[in-house]
């Protein structure tokens, strides 16, 4: 493997990130935004299939 100088190294690293498409402020809120929304939307979603199987076993434990 061949071997690069620092300033080389350097050259390419500010090269590579000159490529990078950093998002707007508006990009990361609205993407914020949804992931609260679908961390909120999963929370509801799981607590009330907890909640469902809780209820079913209590009954199927009640009829013994």
């Amino acid at each position: 493997m061949a071997k690069t100088n620092p300033l080389q190294f350097i050259q390419q690293v500010r090269g590579e990130v000159a490529k990078v498409v950093w998002p707007t402020r508006r990009e990361v809120v609205l993407t914020t935004i949804m992931v609260f929304i679908m961390a909120a939307l999963t929370a509801t979603f799981f607590s009330l299939v907890d909640l469902a199987i809780r209820s079913g076993l209590a009954a199927v434990l009640g009829a013994f």
